[in-house]
């Protein structure tokens, strides 16, 4: 029970007509394979020029004793349909799925528009020159190649495709942008902006704005998300304790509010009996819209800038986080209260505020300057006799 595995040449080969033992040159004919196999005599083409690829072929055939015959060739999108349920099988959050429908999405017109049905026609070239249509950022386009590598990867563990195209994509460069902190001019600033449209604002836009000083407030002492701050329920608060999330673990994460916050609360009127700022009604990602634009017309108000990328919701975030490492407190707890999955996502955009390490650093330095050899030897007279002055001729 053997298989022989050779290329079979066309007449327009230089190899044509040559036997098998003798000498030829390289060539892209294709793989046959010739012998018996599980009883049967077996003769066919691999359907492949690459050498490893019809011996991987060959090995499962005899390990299995059959000829494994491919499968119908899977389209587009029956494979996002399983894709996306097994998504939601895993339970994966709301946020997170939508993202790979705007993937999906993208790709479907795509491929519509350049008439591929087929997932095995999204080869390297085809989705590289759909990489190169995304209008995203450095940071955006990365995290959306990492989902479209997950993708193919589904489609690979099924043997939808042969091999997974998307890891042959290289990331783009992502400049780390620096952690710009509110100071607290700017907090003032900020403060009083939304004092002032509390008196200027008409009568039914002032419970809003009223809304959006406890929700600065909320932010800043809390380090929460914007989408998280807006769908704050009353049932996460016990007394001074606000509920952040869950770990992975099952031990809940609270922080403590400062004695004002809770008062802020307290005395912000709710839009529903459980809801600070939103009815629970539509779509979460509307609301928060909302309120980030009312954000950036406060910044505006203010005349405080907006930072890099325009994200003034995540300032207060960065705050929040900074202000704490300044305290002493350290990394691995402001990690867990930022709530990021590992204490490197928290390093990699707070490290140069951690205090205890800036100290230490410096104490390094001294400590190596005190041991120098040169620098502690008596220079005493140095320059005394080096420019000592000479008689010139």
């Amino acid at each position: 029970m053997t298989l022989t595995l050779y290329r079979r040449h066309k007449r327009t080969c230089c190899n044509f007509g040559k036997r098998r033992g003798e000498k030829q040159r390289q060539c892209k004919c294709k793989f046959w394979v010739n012998g018996v196999l599980g009883g049967r005599e077996v003769r066919l083409s691999l359907d492949t020029r690459d050498i490893k690829k019809a011996s991987q072929k060959v090995h499962e055939w005899e390990a299995k004793e059959r000829v494994v015959e491919p499968g119908a060739a899977v389209t587009f999108p029956d494979a996002w349909v399983s894709f996306l349920a097994d998504l939601e099988a895993r339970k994966l959050s709301y946020q997170t799925i939508r993202k790979y429908k705007l993937l999906q999405r993208q790709m479907k017109a795509y491929g519509e528009e350049r008439g591929l049905t087929l997932l095995s026609q999204f080869d390297l070239d085809v989705l590289s020159r759909f990489r190169a249509t995304w209008k995203d950022g450095p940071r955006t386009a990365g995290k959306k190649l990492e989902r479209l590598r997950a993708f193919f990867r589904f489609a690979h563990d099924r043997q939808w495709v042969e091999s997974n195209p998307a890891t042959r994509i290289k990331l783009p460069k992502v400049s780390i942008c620096p952690t710009m902190p509110l100071t607290h001019e700017e907090m003032v600033k900020i403060l009083t902006a939304c004092d002032g449209l509390q008196l200027t604002a008409p009568i039914e836009g002032r419970l809003n704005a009223h809304r959006l000083k406890t929700l600065v407030l909320l932010m800043r002492y809390t380090g929460m998300r914007v989408s998280d701050a807006v769908t704050l329920t009353t049932d996460r608060l016990d007394g001074k304790r606000l509920f952040l999330y869950t770990q992975k673990t099952g031990v809940p994460v609270y922080t403590v509010l400062p004695d004002s916050i809770v008062r802020a609360l307290e005395t912000t009127p709710r839009v529903t009996d459980t809801r600070y700022f939103w009815t629970g009604n539509g779509k979460r990602e509307s609301v928060v819209c909302h309120w980030q634009m009312r954000l950036k017309k406060l910044f505006d108000l203010a005349e405080v800038s907006k930072g890099l990328g325009n994200a003034v919701s995540h300032r207060f975030r960065d705050t929040f986080a900074v202000e704490l490492l300044l305290a002493g407190v350290p990394i691995e707890r402001v990690s867990i209260l930022l709530g990021h999955q590992s204490v490197r996502v928290t390093e990699r955009h707070y490290n140069p505020w951690v205090r205890s390490r800036q100290e230490q650093l410096e104490a390094d330095v001294a400590s190596a300057w005190n041991r120098d050899p040169v620098l502690n030897q008596k220079m005493d007279g140095t320059n005394s006799v080096q420019f000592q002055k000479r008689p010139v001729n």
